[in-house]
């Protein structure tokens, strides 16, 4: 494996590693929270970790991107996923900023708070799908030097 592939493996490997973190992170606390109060209960379920967390998958997002151009691969579902992600998170704040929802203007519920909603669960569709393209990018074949 020639250092050129070697580097791209470990972009796409830690690049993943950084996505699938920011995916996995409220699980894994509402797992440790159920765990400690010994109650498993979805009002606990903190879905805007992700959101919360979006520093660490624009990077992670942004090693990917850059791995999937060094492999010439799956660049359009890298690229278009880390778009897409950025898009429906700013989206979705100016979208609660502008309808009262982040002030406290307006109370939740309503449809403000369903297309806020939806904006968040597009970003967290989006992350889904740069993750799969990381997975997809870490487990391609890098073929030995002079059979490329």
């Amino acid at each position: 494996m020639d250092k050129k592939n070697m580097f791209t493996k470990i972009l796409a490997i830690l690049g993943s590693i950084l996505v699938w973190l920011t995916l996995l992170a409220p699980v894994f606390f509402w797992l440790l929270f159920a765990l400690r109060r010994g109650v498993i209960n979805l009002e606990h379920f903190d879905y805007l970790i992700p959101a919360e967390l979006f520093p660490l998958a624009l990077v992670g997002g942004g090693l990917l991107v850059w791995a999937a151009l060094r492999a010439r691969k799956y660049i359009k579902l890298v690229a278009g996923s880390l778009s897409l992600a950025i898009v429906a998170l700013f989206s979705g704040q100016l979208l609660a900023v502008l309808t009262g929802l982040a002030t406290g203007e307006t109370k939740l519920g309503g449809w403000q708070w369903a297309v806020v909603l939806g904006a968040i669960g597009i970003y967290i569709l989006a992350l889904v799908g740069l993750g799969v393209g990381g997975i997809l990018l870490s487990r391609r074949r890098v073929k030995p030097v002079g059979q490329e």
